[in-house]
């Protein structure tokens, strides 16, 4: 089948691999008909998160139809259509248990959150930029597609507004709060929406691209562009100098590096840190906090909460402690539980309260694939979310 794989830093390729098989008596087979490009996946091509073995397919987003289930999944047959969420679960742990599927210690013994198409620390497992996966814990890492749910609302229900809702749970989101969005990319999107739907009064949010506040604004929103002005001077002006009740920071590690296309990725590794390019260790990009952590410790109130959606690789320790603990802040972070909030955004979907395709701004042809992480990467006008039509 072909997939794309990790090769190295900037190194991707969509090569022929080996149809995966039944490793487990727990496994599925799904033939994928959609799959994803997400900023996460930039990470791993950067290099901004450690420890990916060579040879790794990538992608943790997915749809697909069962072909081949093992002994000991017994609630799914062939040929039913199925999501698959991107973090990976037992469904039997006290972790999963509890709805903290991120933290498995069956799926990942090691420590930390297993998903799809991840560095040597997170299990691993191959990933669904594929024509076929193998998903590990059929019976808690499938999710059935009803009927009247197209694969395209499907795809963005295995990470994206998962993840979005997620961030709003963080950020302890309620009926009348003033929410600031950090990022206004895909996830940033959906944070939005999920704000306004957990009970936010005003929503903000926060980005550089023309075409991403566009979209925030339809959305009603109320954007700011960091290019023309200060983001926090703003937010606190429109809050009467008090600052947000909540922020949703949905940037991560890489707000402080310039965008740059898949092929200098290794270039530019080596240019700023030629020590650790060389030895493959841990690479993140400039030496202060990350500017969205400071913008969401600035802008909002004191005794406000942030939730923190946006990755941070192991190794990230630059917070501004000192700021927020003087403002009796609460902050909140995490890997997305996808299984623990996934049937309730399927059931949302499936009955019109919120349709989530309008954030697909590109398909594209797995053969052209490669293509689409370099202009995803430059974040170039328009381009927001890129689904894969495997099938």
């Amino acid at each position: 089948m072909k997939a794309v794989v990790w090769h190295g830093v900037g190194d991707i390729r969509l090569d022929e691999v080996p149809d995966p098989k039944v490793l487990e008596p727990s496994d599925a087979i799904v033939r994928l008909t959609r799959s994803a490009i997400c900023g996460t996946d930039l990470h791993l091509v950067r290099g901004t998160m450690p420890g990916m073995v060579p040879g790794t397919v990538l992608g943790h987003e997915g749809v697909g139809v069962i072909e081949e289930v093992g002994p000991a999944v017994r609630g799914f047959t062939p040929g039913e259509r199925v999501v698959i969420p991107s973090t990976i679960g037992c469904g039997t742990c006290s972790y999963c248990r509890a709805g903290y599927y991120a933290q498995c210690d069956t799926a990942n013994p090691g420590g930390g959150t297993c998903f799809f198409g991840g560095p040597e620390s997170t299990g691993p497992v191959d990933g669904l930029q594929a024509e076929y996966a193998r998903v590990p814990f059929a019976m808690t890492s499938l999710v059935r597609i009803p009927d009247g749910v197209s694969d395209d609302e499907a795809i963005l229900l295995s990470d994206i507004f998962p993840t979005a809702w997620f961030g709003g749970r963080l950020a302890e989101v309620g009926t009348g709060d003033s929410v600031l969005v950090l990022g206004a990319g895909v996830v940033g999107q959906f944070a939005i929406a999920s704000a306004k739907r957990q009970g936010a009064g005003r929503v903000f949010a926060v980005d550089g691209v023309p075409s991403r506040l566009d979209a925030a604004r339809r959305q009603n929103a109320e954007v700011v562009d960091f290019n023309r002005e200060d983001p926090v001077a703003v937010v606190r002006e429109l809050t009467g100098g008090i600052g947000v009740d909540r922020v949703i920071e949905a940037v991560g590690v890489d707000a402080e590096q310039p965008a740059s296309s898949t092929a200098d990725f290794e270039a530019e590794r080596a240019e700023a840190a030629p020590e650790t390019a060389a030895s493959g260790d841990q690479w993140v990009p400039g030496s202060a906090p990350s500017q969205a952590i400071r913008w969401a410790v600035q802008a909002v109130a004191k005794a406000g909460t942030i939730g923190v959606i946006g990755v941070y690789p192991p190794g990230f320790d630059r917070f501004p402690f000192g700021e927020a603990m003087n403002k009796n802040l609460t902050v909140h972070m995490g890997n997305c539980n996808h299984r623990r909030y996934l049937p309730k955004l399927m059931s949302m979907v499936a009955t019109g309260g919120f349709e989530p395709t309008a954030f697909i701004t590109q398909h594209a042809e797995p053969t052209d694939a490669i293509e689409a992480y370099r202009t995803f990467d430059r974040r170039e006008e328009g381009w927001l979310k890129t689904v894969l039509d495997v099938a």
